[in-house]
């Protein structure tokens, strides 16, 4: 037998073996200390659940339940009337019973403040499936998106060639074209089949008085009853999503007001300086440094734009029109648009009414170091939407914490892409049991004595230390080719783990490279002091070391801090796109202290 064969053959058998002759040395210890004569009693287990895994309120149920369940697990050598043996306790640690977040939790917040009052899951240009220039335009990444619990799917709406119906697509590039309606009747077939919570489409309009007509009979009749629709006047404060469950909401430009824009054109110095920052790799390139992000963006100009609001560009159709369809107009529920004057007058709130502001993300980050109060104080009566600049042709995306952090809504992001920063955006919304919307910390809805608002450049004091045990990894045997890291060998695992949040909060470690192992044991501890919590994410990284060419990937997660359940959990890992492998997953210690 051949060095090669060896090995594999030595692997192979080894997979078997997991479990008992496998468990790190700390759960063996545990296994002992909560168990007599090697056997884990319900009452062991029960103690177990309060004292190790921090749920106090488990029960004698619980830990029954989980007996019950590895029971059904009929390759498992488990005593059922007395208890569980080493390798059932282990199975059920690194099993899917036994996730990082609760599988039970839900949607067990407040949803009854306005919708001003979450974070929202949001899609840019939502119906590409590809590049921003050439690729195809499909109802496809619509029900894709609003699968993933997705909330706000926008929709570049323009007229057909033949100027007498209504397309959507990417306008002036080379994307095909899809119909409206086709989008319309996807988007009410798989609205709410991940989430019962509203849907909100964002319409970029270039159409004319005619076609807004025909656009206002498709969304009436596509939706009926589904569809909330206040009238023609701003609403004074949003809904909540409780009020607005299963309904379809319209936000937009007031006709009226597209006439009124100017059109934007962008610098060129602008897009050649931001060039070569657009070309980014599938996942090897670092979520941009908050810090540098905003010191770069401090020595330009702010009242130069990159490329203008998305919806104040005008359109030569647009500029003929004298009055818009009052059937158009009466669907819009959330009022867009930026008005005259510049940033500060973009960001004057208004007590009696409420609407929606777009900014480009480069736009953000010029307002954030002049006016980041200011931008706090507005999105907590009023909505921010943040969409890539205009070069990231490739589909990829940005830092999403910038927005996040100055209480921004309505964070778009290009959900046919992937890499880190959509990575973060997966890991912020799988919180409130994926529902799309996530209530925003207290600190960046209320002002204090002296109107002041939470301001993420001041490094506050630490509120919490999040302590992460990396014990071990498997899976990778059985969701990939055997030859898909080394062709001779197992594979060199290492993991990163780290925080996304604000800056003082932000950091990446890394274990040590473990040679030839398919299942590796690390057994390192990292120690991550948060100064604010409630906006950190823990981001979770597999990658095969390669002497000569790009470390491979082997998996990721991102997890909010917020909703982590101390304890030993089983961690899966997602590919590149966010989609979770079958079995590979982490072992895994929480603890907060």
């Amino acid at each position: 037998m051949s060095k090669q064969t060896y090995r594999v053959c030595f692997c192979f058998r080894r997979r078997f073996k997991l479990a008992a002759a496998e468990a790190p040395k700390e759960i063996k210890t545990l296994f002992e200390q909560y168990s007599e004569n090697g056997i884990m009693a319900v009452d062991h287990l029960h103690r177990f659940l309060i004292e190790v895994q921090k749920e106090d309120k488990a029960t004698k149920e619980d830990a029954q339940a989980i007996m019950d369940k590895l029971h059904d697990l009929k390759h498992l050598n488990v005593f059922h009337r007395r208890g569980l043996n080493l390798e059932a306790f282990f199975k059920y640690l690194f099993g899917d019973i036994n996730p990082p977040l609760s599988s039970t939790l839900g949607v067990q917040h407040d949803m009854t403040a306005p919708l001003s009052h979450y974070f929202i899951y949001t899609g840019h240009n939502s119906y590409l499936t590809g590049n921003q220039l050439s690729s195809d335009c499909s109802d496809v990444p619509i029900i894709q998106a609003l699968q993933r619990g997705v909330r706000v799917i926008e929709l570049d709406i323009w007229p057909n060639s033949k100027k007498d119906n209504v397309d959507v697509l990417h306008g002036r590039t080379l994307t095909t074209p899809v119909e409206l309606i086709k989008c319309l009747r996807s988007i009410k077939e798989h609205a709410f089949l991940a989430s019962e919570y509203p849907v909100v489409i964002t319409l970029e309009d270039h159409l004319t008085r005619d076609l807004q007509a025909k656009v206002a009979e498709m969304v009436t009749q596509t939706f009926g009853d589904m569809l909330f629709s206040p009238g023609s006047e701003c609403l004074k404060e949003f809904p909540s999503p409780e009020s607005l469950k299963k309904r379809i909401i319209i936000s937009t430009k007031p006709p009226k007001e597209y006439l009124q824009a100017k059109e934007v054109k962008g610098s060129e110095n602008d897009s050649q300086k931001e060039k070569d920052s657009a070309d980014e790799g599938a996942w090897g390139k670092e979520v941009p440094d908050l810090k540098a992000d905003i010191a770069s963006e401090d020595k330009d100009d702010l009242d130069e734009e990159d490329n203008g609001d998305e919806e104040d560009l005008d359109d030569g159709d647009l500029k003929s029109q004298q009055i818009a369809a009052p059937e158009y107009k009466r669907l819009i529920a959330i009022h867009a648009g930026k008005g005259k004057g510049g940033l500060q007058d973009w960001l004057r709130v208004d007590p009696d009414k409420v609407r929606r502001l777009s900014l480009s993300e480069q736009e953000l980050l010029k307002a954030v170091v002049t006016h980041g109060k200011d931008i706090v104080r507005f999105t907590q009566r009023n909505l921010l939407r943040v969409y890539p600049k205009g070069i990231r042709f490739d589909s990829s995306n940005y830092n999403p914490l910038v927005g996040w952090m100055h209480g921004a809504q309505m964070v778009a992001f290009n959900m046919q892409g992937y890499g880190r920063s959509l990575w973060l955006m997966h890991g912020m919304f799988r919180a409130y049991g994926g529902c799309g919307y996530v209530k925003k910390p207290d600190f960046l809805l209320k002002s204090g004595p002296h109107n002041e608002v939470f301001d993420p450049r001041v490094e506050l004091l630490v509120k919490t230390t999040l302590k992460v045990i990396v014990y071990m990894g498997e899976g990778w045997y059985y969701d990939f080719r055997h030859t898909h890291f080394d062709a001779y060998s197992p594979p060199d695992f290492y993991a990163r783990v780290g925080i996304a949040g604000v800056p003082a909060d932000t950091v990446m470690k890394k274990t040590k490279t473990l040679e030839d192992d398919w299942i590796p044991t690390w057994n390192e501890e990292f120690e991550f002091p948060l100064t604010v919590p409630e906006l950190a994410l823990l981001r979770i990284e597999v990658h095969e070391y390669d002497m000569s060419e790009k470390d491979d990937f082997g998996g990721q997660t991102c997890l909010p801090v917020s909703e982590l359940r101390s304890g030993i959990r089983a961690v899966p890992l997602h590919n590149e796109k966010g989609d979770k492998y079958k079995s590979v997953k982490l072992l895994m210690r929480f603890e907060f202290v």
